[in-house]
């Protein structure tokens, strides 16, 4: 699996033959391989008139492309408000809340999500195929399909440890612009035109697999719960600013994972029903499989208290035992 930003064909149609050459040493001989382009054809198509576009046919024979576009702008920035806006309107009535949910639309990006990641795992998976992800700048969507499918298709990222090498590899050294993105909150009332939750949607899509595989990853719901916080406020250097070039912060902060992997904290995050699986974990994307985060969404209107100490005890049990 490789990912990128797209090529900088522009409206002449400008040709790079490094590139051309790069992706045709990837495949075999009489191999084919899949680029998922997470922009709609359309999008893609007016990108070249700044400077932007897709790699022509004729150009990579061997590659085919597939559009699968996600939101990753405003609309996304909208939907995760429209959500917290509902979730925390406790006089509304049971139709009112069904209607304002499905107006967010949340779930359907989180399904959006899961389905192209997993069209990318499957090209790999099943097609033994090369998979080449990328939207616009490669820094947002692109690494929203990347990751997810990783968590899929190898069993080392769901591990504690290995999941926090997923997020560093896939998410801090490869450029998402934590501080653009992450400035505010779906509570402030300011509209940052380059804000967007797209690392929410990850661990979203993330807390889905967790659902419906309960036993495969290693980590608990608390993690990610602590990963969410830590991407909009933190005491660590971990998720500051845009890019590793402006991440000198790192050489002045702690680090997130040097506290997390401390022997007390580490058992705070651990699921205690894990269960190595080698196995690839396909999810169900179905509508009727996709579910709202409620230890998210509602954790400020209702207590996890019960659900915690149900947790302790089985971490109990499972040591006793």
């Amino acid at each position: 699996m490789l990912r990128s930003s797209q090529p900088l064909t522009g409206p002449n149609r400008k040709r790079c033959r490094e590139d051309e050459l790069l992706l045709g040493t990837i495949l075999d001989e009489e191999e084919r391989g899949f680029i998922v382009d997470t922009r709609s054809a359309q999008v893609a198509k007016q990108a070249r008139m700044t400077g932007g576009g897709t790699e022509p046919k004729s150009s990579y024979p061997r590659w085919r492309r597939l559009h699968r576009p996600l939101e990753r702008g405003r609309p996304l920035q909208e939907s995760f408000t429209k959500l917290v806006e509902a979730c925390n309107d406790t006089s509304i009535s049971m139709d009112r809340w069904l209607s304002r949910l499905e107006s967010s639309r949340w779930l359907s990006h989180v399904k959006a999500a899961l389905s192209t990641a997993c069209l990318a795992a499957q090209c790999m998976d099943r097609e033994e195929a090369s998979v080449l992800v990328h939207g616009a700048e490669g820094t947002d969507t692109t690494l929203l399909v990347t990751a997810v499918a990783q968590v899929i298709l190898d069993p080392s990222c769901r591990t504690l440890l290995g999941f926090q090498g997923l997020l560093e590899r896939e998410w801090i050294e490869a450029g998402h612009p934590f501080h653009l993105r992450c400035a505010r909150s779906a509570y402030s009332h300011a509209r940052l035109k380059q804000e967007a939750p797209l690392f929410l949607l990850f661990l979203d899509c993330v807390w889905q697999l967790s659902r419906q595989f309960p036993f495969s990853l290693e980590f608990n719901e608390r993690l990610l719960l602590t990963l969410f916080d830590n991407a909009y406020a933190s005491a660590y250097g971990t998720f500051l600013c845009n890019n590793e070039k402006e991440r000198q912060v790192k050489e002045s902060t702690l680090s997130l994972w040097g506290w997390l992997n401390q022997p007390a904290e580490r058992k705070k995050y651990l699921n205690p029903l894990y269960s190595a699986n080698a196995l690839v974990i396909w999810p169900s994307v179905e509508p009727q499989s996709i579910q709202l985060w409620q230890g998210l969404f509602f954790r400020w209107i209702r207590s996890s208290q019960y659900l915690d100490e149900a947790w302790a005890e089985i971490q109990q049990l499972v040591e006793s035992s």
